[in-house]
């Protein structure tokens, strides 16, 4: 589990294809501090168990399941990712709960400037549309947001200085897919409405 509040900003340091899948190299200092072969680690939001680690990095294979269905596959050498570890019993929950796994793509579409502030406008896909809500909680690459407005194939998020500077986010241009996880309290309910 994590927070959606990102910890550093890694580079993709290699991608090395592998027969069904493929193995990934991020380069990251602060993450590596603490991290063990075989703990999660959130990238650009999705869940992946950290291999190899060592001071200046980890290692990381990525099922065809989670190529097919997140960003990672497009990611190339010198790519800035977002990397959040998961959570421990004392870590403050700043954001809100986020499992790691993608609940598909969207479209990054623009980002205005409003002095040191950002309006990001997000295309996502119908079948998700039902799961947001104005002032819900939403996973973009990995990062816990406010969904500021809200219209049938869009959203907005206003996004403050620091999570601008400590994110992938600046580094987005127009048609960029990004990985969406919706609020995993959001589908429990819709679960047990249904079961009634």
């Amino acid at each position: 589990m994590f927070t959606g509040l990102i910890e550093e900003l890694g580079t993709i340091a290699a991608v090395e294809p592998l027969a069904e899948g493929q193995r990934i190299r991020v380069a990251a200092e602060l993450t590596t501090s603490d991290l063990n072969n075989g703990d999660s680690i959130a990238v650009n939001g999705v869940c992946l168990t950290a291999m190899g680690v060592d001071p200046g990095g980890f290692f990381a294979d990525v099922s065809p399941e989670t190529l097919q269905r997140t960003t990672i596959g497009s990611l190339s050498t010198g790519s800035r990712v977002n990397l959040e570890r998961s959570v421990t019993p004392t870590t403050r929950l700043g954001g809100h709960i986020v499992q790691g796994h993608v609940d598909g793509r969207g479209k990054f579409l623009s980002a205005e400037s409003q002095g040191d502030f950002w309006t990001v406008t997000i295309g996502f896909p119908e079948q998700l549309a039902r799961y947001f809500v104005h002032k819900g909680s939403i996973a973009i690459e990995g990062i816990s947001l406010t969904i500021a407005r809200l219209d049938e194939a869009e959203l907005q998020i206003a996004v403050i200085p620091k999570t601008w500077e400590m994110t992938n986010l600046s580094t987005l241009k127009p048609n960029d897919d990004v990985n969406l996880e919706v609020d995993v309290i959001a589908k429990y309910v819709e679960r047990m409405m249904a079961a009634r």
